[in-house]
């Protein structure tokens, strides 16, 4: 089997679990490996990586920086969709990872490799994301997923291997939660956090403020939309990841974006997590506050349907998918007219919407007024009631005629 496999590109964090995967590779199939890296905003995680990745037996490093993309092609998009999963989860992760698996097969491409490896346990959702997306990409590279394939059983048994082959790591069995951090959040899972019961220690977060500790003055910010996406935060223009970024500090300093769930994974079973997402918070909130000045009723309340859908469809693994593709077209149609401002107000932990306008507004003072105008006749709402209403009486008087 090991001379079927020339050349690997690792997807390469420098964790704990490709920490260990880049030495078992080499050694169980006897190949190149190439580490991989996406630079989607882990900041300074990435520092060292390409020493450490050499040392432990990678024939080469790549890093290619996919910040922009990350935010302007998946989390753009998901932000015009408004997508959120099961009511809370923003799907940092979700949106990461076909945008890693994009750069990667490039580079498989590039390079001339017959096979790709990642990380991802056989009990996630991430072997799911990247193999689709490696499907879509190339449908005859091979996959090595070694949590499906080698016989360690748990993150202590990866600690212990570490130590065997003199790999340095940064997890311990005191500390074993898994961390992935990308511009739009950070998660945590696994370890201490696997009883729903128990919360987080303060000390674990890295994006947000303790709230109870977050200034005692409110800030007040202002988002500028452009056709769907924001272009601008308190006036000033910035890039897609820029923006993202400056979000990220303004709503982190107030302690806005935590989130503790238990969500349902795409394999079966439940799963706890918990996320930091202060811009992508911020940024999910004006979106829906520029839309309901922008779009009318009945946009909304189709594409308001559509949610589930197309979270469920980025949460298991099906960005690339024509379904998914279809649905964001339907949704970007939409998007021409959201174009404005909205300005929020923050305050330990706590987001408001408290102002928002547009050139494109569907509000009209003059006819939503409750003082007196000459645009709005109310006694049409009587011929308006009555024939929404015909329905329901044609039911009760025919149920009376049944009994």
């Amino acid at each position: 089997m090991s001379k079927l496999v020339h050349k690997v590109v690792l997807a390469y964090s420098g964790g704990l679990d490709t920490s260990i995967i880049l030495h078992w590779l080499r050694a169980k199939y006897e190949c190149e490996v190439v580490a991989w890296c996406a630079d989607v905003g882990q900041a300074e995680e990435l520092s060292g990586l390409e020493a450490k990745a050499k040392a432990t037996g990678a024939a080469s490093y790549v890093q290619m920086d996919l910040r922009e993309s990350f935010v302007r092609d998946f989390v753009f998009p998901a932000i015009r969709a408004n997508a959120i999963y099961e009511g809370e989860y923003l799907l940092g992760t979700s949106l990461a990872r076909p945008c890693i698996i994009e750069g990667m097969m490039q580079t498989v491409k590039e390079v001339g490799a017959d096979a790709i490896a990642h990380g991802a346990t056989g009990k996630g959702n991430d072997q799911v994301r990247f193999e689709l997306g490696a499907m879509h990409f190339d449908p005859s590279v091979r996959v090595i997923a070694p949590w499906r394939e080698w016989d360690l059983k748990s993150r202590t048994d990866c600690i212990r291997y570490a130590e065997q082959h003199g790999i340095p790591v940064t997890a311990s069995v005191k500390k074993p939660y898994s961390m992935d951090r990308n511009l739009l959040h950070i998660s945590f899972e696994g370890g201490i956090l696997e009883n729903p019961w128990v919360e987080p220690n303060s000390d674990m977060f890295v994006l947000t403020q303790n709230p109870e500790n977050a200034p005692n003055q409110p800030r007040y910010i202002e988002i500028e939309f452009s056709e769907g996406n924001a272009v601008a935060v308190d006036g000033v223009k910035f890039s897609p990841a820029a923006l993202l970024g400056k979000l990220n500090e303004i709503a982190g300093e107030h302690g806005v974006g935590r989130t503790d769930i238990c969500e349902s994974r795409f394999v079966g079973m439940k799963s706890r997590g918990v996320y930091e997402t202060p811009g992508g918070t911020v940024l999910h909130k004006a979106h829906r506050a520029i839309e309901s000045i922008t779009l009318d009723r009945e946009e909304i309340r189709i594409k308001d349907g559509l949610v589930p859908e197309y979270a469920t469809l980025a949460y298991r693994g099906f960005w690339f998918s024509p379904e998914r593709e279809m649905l964001q077209a339907m949704i970007d149609s939409t998007q021409s007219v959201v174009t404005g401002t909205v300005r929020l107000k923050l305050y330990k932990g706590g987001i408001w919407v408290v102002g928002r306008k547009s050139p494109n507004t569907l509000y009209r003072e003059d006819v939503v007024t409750f003082e007196a105008d000459d645009v709005y006749n109310q006694a049409d709402a009587t011929g308006f009631i009555n024939l929404n209403g015909l329905r329901l009486k044609l039911r009760t008087l025919r149920d009376r005629q049944r009994t």
